[in-house]
């Protein structure tokens, strides 16, 4: 009995925060079929005892997991527990297969699966299903079928009740019904956060009459959630107020859920009530076909595609075509004797939908008025943004969009010096004074991190000790880093704007637009952020709280920039603008054709000040004859992450965590391969919870909310950077001609040392189970290499080995900009427009070499080298040198270190590109 309990608890917390539930569910299944399969075959009363209790053991964990879920039903654990207590192991057996068929099948959606029919007429179902899965393997399969979805009631109703409710909604589907659903009944307050958390396939919700706070399971591990919340302040509230807390933290956690309140009190005072959250209200006396008509509308709105829809409608059209696209409705194609291969490549309808943005028919994308103007609406809701603008050219043009929208020449802009190189060649365009800032250095893995708050907070007052602080527009930074380094978003823009109150964001969230979807990594996105401060400000619990901490910190010396650098920093609610901006590569972490990206913006100020210039700076960048299946790929990847976007970046986690699982405590892979954590990545100063890593071989992954929650930065657990310099392999040679040439394998991104294995909403199991047997195979090859080799071929291992671990040079700081192109000499921004088109000129420029020392001679004269070009390394590929930087010793040092062969702006054959002395004299002069 006491393994039982113990077996419950488990279940307990893993419902709670078991990061692989959707895991542990399956596998669960499986193992109880298999324990199944054996019992039956047993004879021996000895050796069933402990079979039964095993089977025993799962079917309690699988009925807590199961309470949050439609299918299988309470009543069907009603049928397996009869099964079980009267040992009738072969039904029971027969009953679970046909139970996890359904849940493989998901035939659980498209029919009611009723696991108390005889066995011939279930394993007609079971061949019909099994076909049915056959052809979801063709791409266009699952467009046919009605969507499926669960909405959860909230309501303290019995067993008996509960089921009179399901069957009444049971009764209400129609074959014409656009979607199907199905009830899943929680009876507690905590039990609907779980259900919510555990359960992706809710999308609506209704709470009802009146529930406790208090589950029947024991759900410590939520207080994450439910952290300033106590029981007894819980249970007095009335139930009105408990309805509408509940949907406040639902819509925190998943604010796609379409929530109802149905109330048996006073229904016209609780609608005059903050309800925000709720899309509306009803009377218990409400009767089920409007709530089934509403639940049907609330989906619809969610599953629409504006513009994918009049796409498809358009390619369904006769026309004549007389514009200047001959493909257009596929003619120069279905015409030709040579080019009939594109049409049985990609089909006809992708040639059907193509047309000109100005023939008319469409919307268009520089000035829309219909169904784009609709989709980028809808993406604005999904993202939680005020406005949304859809780009067709890869998120390179959205950051140049933004920075030419906002920031004129000459003003100052604060920058991460190893962002995005589209960042650097925006400030160019613009004309910016560009202020570098310097991320914390890995040089143990030949990376950088990102950019400290201290950072941030020195450089801008600095700025302000100039008389320069006025002319700061921008704080443009990288979120989430391409290995994973997210920054706290919020701690971020509060302290920069107490010091500079309007100062404008910029997040280059390129590899983080699937952040919104997961509640533990929303509250570091940029939009999450920028409406939480808002809101924030605009309360009279800020103002309060801000007075008394004004109070205090006027006591300190203002003067002293200690002052503001070791002190938490709150911006006046009086002088505070919130103006925050986010690029999203949509293409690199959501569904959206290659160069499908984003702009998402939260700017008070946007229609007053910004609205105009940025309509501008969009038209300036963007084709005049934009690719429309990339804006209706935009549109159906918006529609999919609000309906599954919860689902897939969970599965997407989960897929992650497993394989950071086996690479820690694999001893093979161990041997060879070093996964970075949190300590390795993350210096302990900028750690605050302590954690030093998410995962624990004895209590497993039960520490990463604790750290998202609180420390200035935090690891992205779908990023696996993997140090290999124990392999003596370096990591551009690992990709290309480990991974890629011989296993197939495709990553983005290698240092000297580390390779980065990136997962998305699209990895599976089975990709994962691939990449740990390509590395315990590559791993077995490492020990043949060194079991066969000889002594000098075994002295070359080591010394390649040593110089990817421990001969590693530091990696450089920015230096300075030379004083022709710095505005101001006591401030740190530099012209980089003017750098940038004075080398345009060759009789300004010259190439010296510092593989054969001529460069360095040159600097130990005395003379400032000056670079004239950007100087790109790849990997890593963030710029070493930007135009009118000073070439240090340590940059100088780090470029001869490098052994990659991809290094932009370089050529080895003449050395650098820089400025003569004559040009900078004339610079510095004026005389350019």
């Amino acid at each position: 009995m006491s393994e039982i309990i113990k077996e419950t608890e488990t279940a307990y917390t893993a419902l709670a925060f078991y990061h692989k539930i959707t895991q542990l569910r399956a596998d669960t299944w499986n193992a109880l079929k298999r324990d199944l399969g054996r019992i039956i075959k047993i004879g021996d009363a000895g050796e069933m005892k402990p079979l039964a209790k095993s089977i025993d053991i799962k079917l309690t964990r699988l009925e807590i997991i199961e309470d949050y879920h439609a299918f299988p039903s309470k009543e069907d654990f009603r049928h397996l527990w009869a099964l079980y207590n009267r040992h009738d192991f072969v039904q029971l057996e027969k009953v679970v297969k046909r139970l996890v068929r359904a849940l493989i099948s998901e035939s659980y959606r498209r029919r009611n699966v009723d696991l108390s029919e005889n066995d011939s007429d279930a394993e007609n179902l079971e061949a019909i299903d099994a076909l049915a899965q056959l052809r979801r393997g063709h791409p266009a399969s699952n467009s046919s079928a009605q969507p499926y979805f669960e909405v959860l009631m909230v309501d303290a109703m019995s067993s008996q009740e509960e089921e009179v409710v399901r069957e009444a909604f049971h009764n209400l589907r129609r074959p014409e019904d656009k979607f199907i659903y199905d009830i899943v009944t929680v009876r507690s307050f905590e039990d609907a956060l779980i259900a919510i958390l555990v359960n992706p396939n809710i999308q609506a919700c209704m709470i009802r009459y009146e529930f406790p706070y208090k589950s029947k399971y024991n759900l410590s591990a939520l207080r994450n959630y439910l952290e300033g919340l106590s029981e007894k302040e819980l249970e007095n509230k009335t139930e009105a107020e408990r309805s509408l807390l509940l949907g406040s933290m639902i819509g925190e956690i998943r604010p796609e859920i379409d929530q109802f309140l149905v109330t048996s009190g006073d229904v016209e005072v609780t609608a005059s009530s903050d309800i925000r959250h709720f899309k509306r209200i009803f009377h218990r006396e409400t009767d089920y076909i409007e709530l089934h008509h509403t639940f049907m509308r609330a989906i619809e709105d969610r599953y629409r595609t504006p513009f994918f829809d009049a796409l498809r409608e358009y390619s369904r059209k006769p026309t004549g075509v007389f514009h200047a696209m001959p493909i257009s409705r596929g003619k120069s194609v279905t015409r030709s004797h040579w080019a009939g291969q594109m049409i049985d490549f990609y089909g006809i309808n992708i040639f059907l939908a193509e047309t000109s943005a100005t023939s008319g028919g469409l919307d268009s994308l520089l000035q829309p008025y219909g169904p784009i103007k609709k989709a980028q609406e809808y993406a604005a809701r999904a993202f939680g943004s005020r406005q949304s603008f859809f780009v067709t050219n890869g998120t390179s043009t959205a950051n140049k969009i933004v920075v030419q929208a906002l920031v004129k020449p000459r003003d100052i802009v604060l920058v991460d010096r190893d962002c995005h190189k589209s960042h650097h060649y925006g400030m160019v365009l613009s004309g910016a004074h560009v202020a570098y800032l310097d991320s914390y250095p890995l040089n143990d893995y030949s990376m950088y991190g990102a950019v400290p708050l201290r950072e941030m907070k020195k450089a801008l007052l600095n700025l302000k000790r100039n008389g320069q602080l006025h002319k700061v527009k921008m704080l443009l930074l990288t979120n989430c880093t391409f290995d994973g380094v997210v920054y706290n978003v919020r701690q971020v823009m509060e302290e920069c704007l107490a010091i500079k109150p309007d100062l404008v964001f910029l997040w280059d969230e390129a590899w983080f637009a699937f952040a919104t979807f997961n509640p533990t990594y929303r509250p570091r996105t940029a939009m999450h952020a920028a409406r939480t401060l808002r809101d924030r400000y605009r309360s009279d619990e800020y103002q309060v709280e801000y007075d008394a901490w004004k109070t205090e910190f006027d006591k300190l010396d203002p003067d002293d920039d200690a002052t503001w650098l070791h002190n938490r920093l709150m911006p006046d609610p009086d002088a505070v603008r919130v103006r925050a901006y986010a690029t999203h590569s949509t293409h690199k972490t959501l569904t959206s054709l290659r160069q499908g990206s984003m702009i998402h913006v939260y700017d008070q100020d946007y229609r007053q000040k910004v609205e105009s210039s940025f309509h501008e700076a969009y038209m300036t960048h963007t084709s005049t004859s934009p690719n429309y299946q990339i804006v209706a790929s935009l549109d159906v990847g918006r529609m999919q992450a609000e309906m599954e976007g919860f689902e897939l970046v969970h599965a997407q986690v989960e897929a992650a965590l497993t394989l950071r699982e086996q690479l820690y405590t694999n001893p093979l892979l161990k041997k060879y391969f070093q996964v970075l954590v949190n300590k390795d990545m993350i210096p302990l100063e900028y750690r605050q919870s302590g954690v030093d890593t998410f995962y624990d071989p004895s209590s497993g992954w039960n520490k990463m909310e604790e750290a998202w929650a609180h420390d200035e930065f935090v690891v992205d657990p779908s990023r696996i950077t993997m140090a290999i310099g124990k392999s003596g392999i370096d990591g551009d040679t690992f990709k290309n001609e480990y991974l890629m040439n011989q296993f197939g394998i495709q990553i983005n991104k290698t240092s000297r040392n580390t390779v980065l294995f990136m997962t998305n909403i699209g990895t599976t199991r089975g990709s994962i189970a691939y990449l740990l047997d390509v590395l315990i195979k590559l791993a077995k090859g490492f020990d043949r290499r060194w079991e066969e080799s000889s002594r000098p071929e075994r002295k070359i291992i080591e010394n390649k080995v040593k110089s990817l671990t421990e001969d590693l040079p530091p990696l450089p700081d920015f230096s300075r900009f030379h004083d022709a192109f710095k505005p101001n000499l006591d401030s740190p921004e530099g012209d980089i427009r003017r750098a940038y088109f004075l080398s345009y000129d060759e009789e300004n420029t010259e190439y010296l070499r510092f593989d054969n020392g001529e460069l360095q001679k040159q600097m130990a004269k005395g003379r400032d080298v000056v670079s004239a070009s950007f100087v790109i390394p790849y990997p890593p590929g963030f710029p070493v040198l930007v135009p009118g930087q000073v070439i240090s010793e340590e940059i100088l040092h780090f470029l001869q270190a490098l052994d990659v062969k991809e290094i932009h702006g370089y050529r080895p054959e003449l050395g650098l590109i820089v400025y003569n002395v004559e040009a900078l004299e004339k610079t510095i002069a004026g005389e350019d």
